[in-house]
């Protein structure tokens, strides 16, 4: 058995890295492992904590504050030591509208971490939170936490280690302009009342014999439907069959007449070289049905949903997307997966940046998505479902009915960042022990990608904010 983890190389219509056994990967897993060892101590301990101390039910926070109520919970946005002053200008509305919510009970809720407060190079975590005085209970360090900037300026990694802790979330654009389009929309929907119907739709993508696409439409994109429909009964809840997943009916879904309030798309992410001139536009674009595998062998522009493909005319507002696929939410400076022989990671791109399609999501002109849920570097299909196939699915269902309830995108993705640290520990754990006695090769192999998968989901977009749709009769509006 071989096992595909990849996107699709935009050029060649081939996976864009190459196919391993299991038995390969446990060799690269014990590799990276022994690497990220040696790393900052502190942000293991801090993932053993958490593991320890997560109780599966408990919506409030670990001092007992309750992640709905902005006023309990705070607020902070993060900004690079030499961030523009121009972009903390833009997003002024929605720097007050979170000052007036976060600050109602207690000032020290709302903050803004700039200039000399802001992020300096090479700054870890820990050291962030002892400058500013946040003490291991966290009770008085707001729990959404904003970071504003590129990856170049913030790393992934920063924004990983305090997703340990806290619910992040992360903006980036290429001109000021989009900052304060991104604060407009926001703030329209949470001030102005906006509200979409109580509608979820999930693309699922299957290309062809490809078998990752119907592994991914079978055992993730189905199964998560079924129990959407069962467990939120005032929720409307369809799917897009695998043949009708083009990329004209994404773009209903993505600004048109049919967009929902939420929309799960399943597919590969499109994969450019470092130094195509498509890179930065094209990585992470998301592969239709218009492509099936093998024939055509070589997919074409038209077969993949890019930034530029949102109609002029779209209007995202309100919109909540979770992208599964490679590359949807970003791409790393250097590939997360060392390989053996390898002395570094390979090179991916010439700077770490954010997917080109989420920010044209959130920053559209007409009206922007509030939030995009995606993956930085390559999403594994081990993380939904077991080395025999079944459906692993509590991380997702989670976060799909804390979502439908009301709880805010940060909040609803605490049962990914809980995966990401219990499977920290147990790898630390199988690695301990491998040095002393032999492993089961697959049952490593497994457990290094799903760790690897749960850590790299992030947020595209302000944390705090949450489906806005509309009331049911007799009940307040979620």
């Amino acid at each position: 058995m071989h096992l595909h983890f990849n996107g699709i190389d935009g050029h060649t219509g081939k996976y864009a890295f190459p196919k391993l056994s299991p038995e390969e990967l446990a060799d690269i897993a014990r590799f990276n492992l022994d690497r990220r060892a040696t790393g900052d101590p502190l942000h293991f301990q801090d993932l053993a904590d958490r593991a320890q101390r997560y109780h599966p039910g408990v919506f409030e926070l670990s001092d007992g504050r309750d992640p709905k109520n902005l006023a309990q919970a705070g607020w902070a946005a993060i900004l690079p030591h030499d961030a523009d002053p121009a972009i903390l200008a833009a997003l002024q509305p929605l720097l007050e509208l979170r000052r007036e919510q976060a600050s109602k009970l207690d000032p020290r809720r709302f903050q803004v971490f700039s200039g000399r407060s802001g992020f300096q190079p090479e700054q870890s975590k820990s050291n962030f939170l002892a400058i500013h005085h946040a003490g291991r209970d966290y009770a008085d360090f707001p729990y959404y936490l904003l970071i504003v900037g590129g990856p170049d300026q913030i790393p992934f990694s920063f924004q990983y280690q305090l997703d340990v802790d806290y619910a992040v979330g992360r903006i980036h654009f290429d001109c000021v302009e989009d900052y304060a389009q991104y604060a407009a929309s926001v703030v329209a929907v949470e001030g102005d009342g906006f509200r979409r119907p109580r509608n979820a739709v999930f693309f699922g993508v299957r290309n062809g014999i490809d078998d990752s696409t119907t592994r991914t439409s079978t055992n993730l994109v189905a199964p998560l439907k079924t129990s959407l429909e069962k467990d939120q009964p005032t929720w409307q809840v369809d799917t897009i069959e695998p043949t009708e997943a083009t990329k004209a009916r994404l773009a209903q879904l993505m600004g048109g007449d049919q967009t929902p309030a939420f929309l799960f798309a399943a597919c590969h992410g499109s994969v450019f070289q470092r130094g195509d001139p498509r890179q930065l536009a094209g990585m992470g674009s998301l592969v239709c049905a218009d492509w099936q595998a093998p024939e055509p062998p070589r997919p074409k522009p038209g077969d993949w949903f890019g930034g530029d493909d949102i109609l002029r005319d779209a209007n995202l507002k309100g919109l909540v997307a979770f992208l599964f696929a490679c590359f949807g939410a970003g791409t790393p400076h250097k590939n997360d997966f060392v390989y053996m022989g390898e002395n570094e990671p390979a090179v991916l791109a010439d700077k770490p940046f954010v997917s080109y399609l989420a920010k044209r999501l959130l920053a559209h002109p007409k009206g922007g998505a509030l939030a995009v849920v995606g993956h930085v570097d390559r999403a594994w299909t081990y993380s939904f479902e077991s080395p025999h196939g079944a459906p692993q699915l509590d991380a997702f269902q989670s976060c799909l009915t804390r979502l439908m309830e009301g709880h805010p995108v940060g909040s609803a993705m605490e049962s990914f960042n809980h995966r990401y640290a219990n499977l920290s520990v147990e790898l630390l754990d199988m690695l301990t022990k491998a040095s002393v006695s032999p492993v089961n090769e697959t049952k490593l192999a497994v457990e290094w990608a799903c760790h690897n998968d749960a850590r790299d989901y992030v947020i595209i977009g302000d944390p705090a904010v949450r489906l806005s749709v509309e009331e049911l009769s007799g009940n307040p509006s979620i």
